[in-house]
């Protein structure tokens, strides 16, 4: 029997490698997006799109609202998205958002009997986010344990981050090498409606420096400048 597991999906580069790597594993994956309130909806059409497209078993967008409690470029209209880099954590982290995200899916986990979630954080070539770190990680690893009927049982879970310690290059030439089609995917943080990015913001820098850094051509769909 394929064991389930439960994948954060936002449509973007990494969370599609993350997918296709746990499919790879022989996994049995249920998918899990965020309508938080977020600038834009295209990443969620990206996700259903990438969803889809690997047939998972299962794919759940929940609403959040994170907007409601503002706090970050994302979530906020009144914050602008930062079009050149960043000292320090940048505008654009929503605050508690993995810590919020790994919350339901572990809850989700609990109810599917599934041990094994599998997000596409990443401590290497990303914004300073703290909770993309390894010691984030670690922790919520105990607090699934603590937290859970299944945990205080022994029945322990496994936060899978495959991409953590990856630079972008790596984790292109890890998606490529599965089939991964980047072009469906959506990582701006002021993309338009169809799904075109600025090319200025710190996700679209991160990303197009990893593709030439790999080598790759850049199959990012741009908007044109104004």
């Amino acid at each position: 029997m394929q064991k389930k597991a439960i994948i954060l999906l936002s449509g973007g580069l990494d969370s599609i490698t993350v997918l296709a790597l746990a499919q790879s594993q022989g996994y049995h994956c249920h998918a899990l997006s965020f309508d938080y309130g977020q600038r834009h909806n295209a990443e969620l059409e990206a996700a259903r799109r990438i969803a889809e497209h690997y047939r998972v078993a299962e794919h759940k967008i929940i609403p959040l609202g994170l907007g409601a409690i503002g706090g970050s470029a994302l979530t906020d209209d009144h914050i602008p998205v930062p079009t050149t880099p960043q000292t320090g954590i940048p505008a654009t982290y929503v605050p508690a958002r993995n810590t919020i995200f790994l919350a339901f899916a572990l809850g989700w986990a609990e109810v599917l009997n599934a041990r094994d979630i599998f997000i596409g954080v990443n401590a290497v070539d990303y914004s300073g986010y703290p909770d993309c770190r390894p010691e984030f990680i670690a922790a919520f690893r105990k607090l699934a344990d603590l937290a859970t009927k299944a945990g205080v049982e022994g029945d322990h879970f496994t936060i899978h981050t495959p991409l953590i310690s990856l630079s972008k290059a790596d984790i292109i030439k890890t998606g490529l090498a599965l089939g991964v089609d980047y072009s469906q995917t959506v990582s701006c943080y002021a993309a338009d409606a169809n799904g075109r990015a600025c090319g200025l913001c710190d996700a679209c820098r991160l990303r197009k420096n990893g593709f030439d850094a790999a080598g790759i051509e850049d199959p990012t769909r741009y908007r044109p400048p104004l």
